[in-house]
């Protein structure tokens, strides 16, 4: 009997061991071990995730991520904003009477059944699209029932006012934000931001979000991942109205880093008017000091001339230009008398994701332009290639009159920051830092939670598939990889993904934000 009571008792107190650990995992472990190990019960059980991939992986972030050196003060960020209408596609589309068909691409919307197909085609692939609705009573119609659904949700919207936003959350950063911003956007936006009374007008620009989860069915429908599809009929951000506000704000404020985004809501409009807006917006850049860095954000496009116009698209204009030095379409620096300009020798920094960054190699021409679409996560080495061809034909060197020497890659799995020597420090944090918001803000957390999160990137990949690249195997314990190739550095790092995001707006303006937010310029670039 007393046997049967040490064997009870033992047994009772294990239990509430087990008890006390699920409800204060916090308690320090060597607690919990010093009594676990009284019970002779054998060692005590980790913390969830704790020794898993995604648990090093994460523990070798927190050590990497340090601030830089010399730190930016004051960011200044145009010219699109907006307000976000968040809600579930296929709710959407049901209320408005809609069944999936057959999935079919539109470079523009024109009608509710464009719509469908569209939705439809990209959330079969679980890609993320952004799209212009041209018909303003349809959109708007659509846009109110969206506006009123029970479970919609109004967030900071378009690429400038979300990476503004994601700056302000920093309380020693000072941020100035140019955009059409109305009374909601206003309301919505951190304290930090500050909006120039020019950027405000009294009427909100909409863009509808839908989103759909992984594994998410309509009908035979079934998404292979969590995304998103925007759609918009947005007159305010297409034509870049804020521009000119923008650039004249910049006197005043006089930023240390300069971000600009906006450029693909250009697609709407005519080609005349594409080729006069993108020789205003180099003449901009052109007036913003030396040595003020400038990020060009891109986005989801569908025009590959739009596209080709912004890669190497020359244009003819009149005045001089006080920046450092004037781009040709070649590349070669020009005098001051001269008139030829380019968009990205302009700028120094680029962020983009997997879709834009092959739909810039088709439209330009570039390495692995024969590919039309990519086949599950992006080939490592394919997008090595063609970051390697955009730094090397339009980079900074020697040769060349560019200021382009940075351009910060992401898609659902990994990240790759790629930067031409000499011009840029602190990129091993910075690339660990975008990755962890990734999986932070999907999951709607301050920390990594181990329990929500997945390592989808490759084991071990190619650094190259033109030539002879190296074999990298995947080190969760030493999670950022760095590779060399004529005088371009890769800082490579996985994504800790989201099982069940809360939210994907915004994800690829937070990772940019939070590298450029890590990264230090060298004083002399």
């Amino acid at each position: 009997m007393a046997l049967w009571r040490g064997s009870a008792y033992a047994g009772f107190l294990a239990l509430a061991v087990g008890c006390v650990f699920l409800l204060e995992p916090q308690l320090p472990g060597s607690a919990l071990r010093s009594l676990w190990s009284s019970l002779q019960l054998g060692p005590a059980p980790a913390p969830p995730g704790a020794g898993s991939p995604e648990g090093r992986l994460a523990a070798a972030w927190d050590a990497l991520i340090v601030r830089p050196a010399r730190r930016w003060r004051r960011v200044a960020v145009g010219v699109n904003a907006c307000v976000d209408v968040v809600l579930s596609g296929v709710k959407l589309l049901r209320a408005l009477g809609l069944s999936p068909g057959n999935g079919k691409d539109h470079s523009e919307l024109r009608s509710r059944n464009d719509l469908e197909e569209a939705f439809v085609h990209f959330m079969g692939k679980g890609a993320a699209a952004e799209r212009f609705f041209s018909d303003k009573e349809t959109f708007h119609d659509i846009a109110q029932i969206a506006s009123e659904f029970p479970e919609a949700q109004h967030y900071v919207g378009g690429n400038a006012a979300l990476i503004g936003q994601k700056f302000a959350a920093n309380s020693d950063l000072k941020v100035l934000l140019c955009g059409p911003v109305g009374p909601k956007l206003h309301e919505l936006l951190d304290d930090n931001v500050f909006v120039p009374p020019e950027s405000l007008q009294e009427v909100d620009e909409f863009h509808l979000i839908l989103e759909y989860q992984a594994g998410e069915e309509w009908d035979q429908l079934k998404a292979p991942h969590a995304n998103r599809f925007i759609f918009s009929h947005d007159l305010s951000n297409g034509a870049m109205n804020m521009l000119e506000v923008f650039v004249s704000s910049l006197e005043e404020f006089q930023p240390d880093l300069v971000v600009l985004s906006g450029l693909h809501m250009m697609e709407g409009h005519s080609k005349e008017f594409q080729r006069k807006r993108l020789l205003e917006v180099v003449t901009s850049i052109s007036d913003i000091p030396a040595g003020v860095p400038v990020h060009l954000e891109l986005a989801s496009m569908t025009n590959k001339e739009l596209m080709s116009s912004i890669v190497h698209q020359s244009f003819s204009a009149s005045g001089s230009f006080p920046r450092s030095h004037f781009f040709t379409s070649g590349g070669q620096s020009i005098g001051a008398s001269a008139s030829i300009l380019t968009v990205f020798p302009a700028v120094t920094s680029l962020g983009l994701n997997e879709q834009e960054l092959l739909f810039l190699s088709q439209s330009a021409s570039g390495p692995h332009s024969s590919l039309s679409s990519w086949n599950g996560v992006p080939d490592v080495g394919v997008v090595s290639d063609i970051l390697f061809w955009i730094l090397k034909e339009h980079g900074k060197s020697e040769s060349r009159a560019s200021d382009l020497s940075r351009i910060h890659f992401h898609t659902l799995a990994y990240h790759i920051l790629a930067t031409v020597d000499g011009h840029w420090a602190n990129q091993l944090a910075a690339v660990a830092a975008g990755a962890r918001v990734a999986g932070t803000q999907a999951c709607a957390t301050e920390t990594i939670d181990m329990r929500r999160v997945s390592l989808k990137a490759p084991h071990e990949f190619m650094t190259s598939r033109l030539e002879a690249g190296s074999r990298v195997v995947l080190n969760p314990s030493e999670p950022v990889v760095e590779w060399h190739r004529e005088g371009v550095s890769f800082h490579f790092t996985p994504v800790l993904v989201c099982k069940d995001p809360v939210r994907t707006v915004g994800l690829g303006d937070a990772i940019s934000a939070e590298g450029l937010f890590y990264s230090e310029v060298h004083p002399h670039s």
